[in-house]
């Protein structure tokens, strides 16, 4: 049975002067992401797909040209839009996402809805799956749209309570193609 790993970008390099979606991996990022690739799941992959934002695109590089493939962009793939505020500190940005999470029928101060973007990252998931070779497909995108994509997975309300554990991202969660059945939840990408 084939499946899709849906994988987080891992710490990234903050840098309020730059956007948001041009922050790459930082070295710790980029150590985790090389770590992920001793693990026996890798050697299965078939395809990589990725959002189009740097730090998203850094990660998939590694993998892809581990196993020698080429990375296809998927844009829809992106992070919830959050351009309305862009970077927030900390503290801000935690409590802007709570809301995010806890109204997502509100636009929470100018962020995309949650509901449209779990509808977004829905059907960008299902085009990636009809335009995959067979095999196993690796997606690597991001947190928020990870944990809405997961709340559909588990037909349960949006919730922050799916969101990835830790910190600075860099998670993983795998469902089987075809009938969108999780088989392992939230998962460090270097365990």
């Amino acid at each position: 049975m084939a499946r899709i790993h849906f994988i987080t970008h891992p710490e990234v390099v903050i840098d309020p002067s730059v956007p948001i979606g041009q922050w790459g991996l930082s070295p710790r990022g980029l150590a985790r992401g090389r770590a992920m690739l001793a693990h026996p799941w890798v050697a299965g992959v078939a395809s990589v797909f990725s959002s189009a934002e740097r730090k998203a695109l850094d990660l998939a590089a590694l993998l892809a040209g581990h196993r020698g493939l080429a990375v296809a962009e998927h844009p829809a793939l992106g992070e919830n839009d959050r351009s309305a505020t862009g970077y927030l500190p900390k503290t801000e940005f935690e409590a802007t996402a709570d809301a995010f999470f806890a109204r997502p029928t509100d636009s929470v101060r100018g962020w995309e809805r949650a509901v449209d973007a779990q509808a977004r990252i829905v059907a960008a998931l299902r085009a990636v799956e009809a335009a995959a070779p067979p095999g196993e497909v690796a997606v690597v995108a991001h947190g928020g749209v990870g944990a809405l994509l997961l709340c559909h997975l588990k037909a349960v309300p949006i919730s922050r309570a799916e969101d990835q554990p830790g910190e600075g991202g860099g998670n993983r969660f795998v469902f089987t193609r075809g009938q969108w059945r999780l088989l392992e939840g939230w998962q460090p990408i270097e365990s």
